[in-house]
């Protein structure tokens, strides 16, 4: 996922996939503690995918002078 895909992205919808994101990785942890991991790149993409949503989220906030 792109910075500009995100930054276009509503907020209600990002936090949603952040969720989403942390649930799939969450499985392929699971996956690859197992041994039935197919595909362990997918985890470093992942994590840089919720990194990046969540560093947008943060910008929105300080914009809008909200606090934690």
């Amino acid at each position: 996922m792109k910075v500009t895909e995100i930054r276009e992205t509503q907020t209600a919808e990002l936090q949603k996939q952040v969720v989403e994101l942390k649930q799939e990785l969450f499985s392929l942890r699971f996956q690859q503690a197992s041994g039935k991991a197919e595909n362990a790149s997918k985890m470093r993409t992942l994590r840089r995918d919720i990194a990046r949503i969540l560093t947008v989220l943060n910008e929105r906030k300080a914009v809008s002078g909200e606090e934690k």
